[in-house]
């Protein structure tokens, strides 16, 4: 066996499977920012962390969050710190309000994923039945879906970020929303995300995954996470779905 025929032997090994994880799924759920668009692709998320740091500076609240929470550049890291030790309380209330406000603003500079939206279109016009569940709120996956005119391949089942931070991927609460809501078997799904908090969702819940990763970065998190199942475009996604039809 040579090194060519290995390789193309491990492409068509991961073709084969590609195409069994959507022969069985009549269900799929996907996560918003990253497989369906970059939301904030010319609205920092860093920025945004570092302001909702700032402001519970500006509240006398600089000792709240840890240094490497401080350091994150993640405003989901920040709402769940805070969550963590003020649970339930107007302070949580008020920072998830702020970062609502950030991801609308975000969404009209959203950058679609490329493939993305003929993806989501063709799944839906082959009978499948989609789903979004994710970290974001729900007014602003409505917002970007609405101006893609892709609202309805998803509503009603559009599941996001409550008040009820606790149940923020790696918990698998939303994704077991959408499950029940639409009846189905998690076994009977198919979750496409980004993130390792994505994949332990999706685990959790006992539905395959399908990892979706831009840059070697983000494959080296899902496979490291336990994802096996990536792939580095959504390209070879809508080829086997067009197939399919």
């Amino acid at each position: 066996m040579t090194p060519d025929t290995t390789q193309t032997e491990l492409v068509a090994a991961e073709a084969d499977n590609l195409r069994n994880l959507i022969a069985e799924a009549r269900v799929v759920l996907w996560d918003f920012d990253g497989p369906i668009c970059r939301l904030f692709a010319r609205h920092s998320a860093e920025d945004v962390a570092d302001g909702l740091v700032e402001w519970l500076e500006g509240q006398g609240l600089h000792s709240l969050l840890s240094a490497e929470e401080r350091e994150s550049l993640d405003p989901h890291v920040v709402l769940r710190a805070v969550d963590r030790r003020h649970p339930g309380s107007d302070l949580v209330a008020e920072l998830e309000e702020r970062l609502t406000q950030e991801e609308l603003r975000a969404a009209s500079t959203a950058m679609p994923t490329a493939h993305a939206d003929p993806l989501i279109q063709t799944w839906k016009a082959i009978g499948s039945r989609l789903a979004i569940a994710t970290n974001n709120s729900p007014l602003v996956v409505r917002k970007y879906l609405a101006g893609r005119g892709l609202i309805s391949c998803f509503a009603p089942h559009i599941y996001g970020r409550t008040q009820e931070l606790q149940h923020l991927k790696p918990d698998p609460h939303c994704l077991n929303q959408a499950l029940r809501a639409m009846g189905v078997a998690a076994s009977a799904a198919l979750m496409i995300g980004d993130t390792p908090s994505d994949f332990i969702a999706a685990r959790t819940a006992g539905i395959p995954f399908l990892g979706y990763a831009r840059n070697s970065r983000k494959e080296k998190l899902l496979r490291e996470a336990g994802a096996t199942s990536i792939v580095a475009s959504l390209a070879p996604v809508l080829t086997a779905v067009r197939n399919q039809a």
